[in-house]
């Protein structure tokens, strides 16, 4: 005879499998492909019944609508929105009211590079934004009313989203958060071949809460705490990427950047760059006009006037790389980028930045400044050459390694680049100036004013890093937390949707565990 509760056990075993559960996928670009094999991974076990999707793209639109493994109850496309909202008429008193439930509306338009600043469809350094603030403002008030009608009439239970980029993405974030929302947004931490799932942008949730409880366990109670210890003592011997993607695009030396020219490259380049661009362009009327759409007379002129720029060395501007002097680091990051524009929005200018560090290190202390080697054939002389003003600041040449240069520092300041986990791994001392989970560590300070800076330095300095044990603890949460999956190399190199299919599994996995809790969580609430 069973027990009382375990009656009760089996029974709530049953109502939780029969509950329905919605789902919705917020993505952009290519994420979309990967984000609906996760989805297809979710209706076959069982824990999702339904999903609808908000999309950025009109490509990833019409695959969701011709594709044949899942019914998606609702499609919206952002970029159909922001043709509607030209004859939008404003409404002020609405934009004002769905500012108090979301909050600063602003932020959302920020992070938008193409809205913002124009960037994507022209190359950076390209700083015009192509709407005026009235337009802005309408583009805001229609994706708005259609994510709230879309969230009211679809009622999803969960939100799966990654990089909230796009101003419809980070205003479709911000709605549903306000609502209550269950959100989960796939992450990479700097860590080889794994992925996290989280409820916050730039932070790792989950983990960083298994890591407070970790902070009060013994040793032996730490789940994964070997095989983190085994992590951190390899890379302090010998570092190395995170990804085999990382650093694969980086283009090394002056005449990289003209490799194009070579007979076995040229006509590749030419068939690639321009003259497919140009047939996708012209064949499909209704994608030429989305706003995302790039002009391709306008990408050749930007690529011919940055190869015109590069002819010219940045080799004069390189000071010399002294390992024995007393320096802070601070790694130019890649812009426009998400995690600087949605994790650091008041500390997008780079270049302001580094003076504000500079200013604020003791007497006798260099900055050393270097940039990521993607960013080198994009940036002017001109910038290089406003770095160079600041006295006590050393530019270094982007080839030198990162992991040489960080070793040798006395402290790392960044925004929230792999630079500073990989500092605060081999036992440095940092400074953040944006979101990122590694913020969690007791050693790693977030500046937020910068009045604190000059104080904040002298303590970092003073106290050191966080204790390897601290490390260990950190990195056992996150491997604890996530699975095994080298993402970056799924979304960006693989391009067999059955290998991508097989490799996202484990991740659907993690998801499908919590979506399980939160199916329990409905039903008991």
């Amino acid at each position: 005879m069973f027990a009382p509760f375990r009656i009760r056990a089996l029974c709530a075993t049953i109502r939780v499998t029969n509950v329905d559960m919605k789902g919705c996928l917020v993505v952009q670009r290519r994420f979309l492909y990967l984000a609906h094999e996760v989805a297809i991974h979710l209706k076959e076990m069982g824990v999702v019944d339904e999903f609808c999707a908000f999309m950025q793209v009109r490509q990833g639109y019409n695959f969701l609508k011709e594709q044949q493994n899942i019914r998606y109850t609702s499609l919206v496309l952002e970029e159909d929105l922001f043709k509607q909202a030209k004859a939008e008429k404003l409404d002020m008193e609405y934009l004002t009211t769905l500012e108090a439930e979301v909050g600063n509306l602003w932020r959302c338009i920020e992070v938008d590079r193409l809205v913002r600043h124009g960037q994507h469809l022209r190359e950076y350094p390209h700083d015009q934004a192509p709407y005026s603030y009235e337009d802005m403002l309408r583009i805001v008030q229609t994706l708005a009313r259609r994510i709230t009608k879309m969230l009211d009439e679809e009622k999803p239970d969960f939100i799966f989203i990654f990089q909230p980029g796009s101003l419809g993405l980070n205003l479709f974030y911000a709605i549903a958060k306000s609502r209550g929302i269950k959100i989960f947004l796939p992450d990479v931490p700097s860590v080889p071949n794994l992925t996290e799932l989280s409820e916050i942008p730039g932070r790792m949730s989950f983990a960083e809460e298994i890591f407070k409880n970790n902070l009060e366990k013994d040793t032996k109670e730490i789940a994964k705490y070997n095989e983190a210890k085994e992590y951190v003592d390899t890379f302090r011997n010998k570092p190395r990427a995170y990804s085999s993607v990382a650093g694969s695009r980086e283009k090394k030396g002056r005449l990289a950047q003209f490799g194009f020219l070579m007979p076995s490259n040229f006509f590749y380049t030419i068939y690639f760059n321009f003259f497919r661009i140009f047939v996708d362009w012209w064949k499909d009327p209704e994608r030429r006009t989305d706003y995302s759409t790039v002009n391709p007379f306008l990408f050749l002129y930007d690529r011919m006037k940055r190869k015109i720029r590069n002819l010219r060395s940045l080799s004069d501007l390189y000071d010399n790389f002294d390992p024995a002097v007393s320096y802070a680091f601070f790694p130019l990051q890649h812009e426009p980028e998400l995690q600087v524009l949605l994790l650091a929005p008041f500390n997008t200018d780079q270049l302001d930045l580094a003076k504000r560090i500079a200013r604020c290190l003791p007497v006798g202390m260099y900055l050393y400044v270097k940039d990521h080697p993607e960013m080198v054939p994009y940036r002017t002389r001109r910038f290089f050459r406003q770095l160079k003003k600041i006295p006590n600041l050393k530019l270094l040449d982007p080839s030198i390694s990162g992991f040489d240069v960080t070793k040798h520092a006395a402290l790392i300041t960044t925004i929230n680049s792999s630079i500073g986990w990989e500092g605060a791994l081999v036992g440095k001392p940092v400074i953040t100036f944006g979101n990122t989970y590694y913020n969690s560590l007791s050693k790693v300070y977030f500046s937020k004013t910068p009045e604190e800076l000059p104080e904040m330095i002298c303590r970092a300095l003073k106290k050191g890093a966080c204790s390897v044990d601290e490390l260990y603890r950190f990195v056992a949460a996150l491997m604890e937390d996530g699975v095994q999956l080298d993402l970056l190399y799924i979304w960006e190199v693989e391009t067999d949707s059955e290998k991508r299919r097989s490799a996202l599994k484990p991740y659907a996995e993690l998801l499908a565990r919590k979506v399980q809790k939160l199916k329990y969580d409905k039903n008991y609430s």
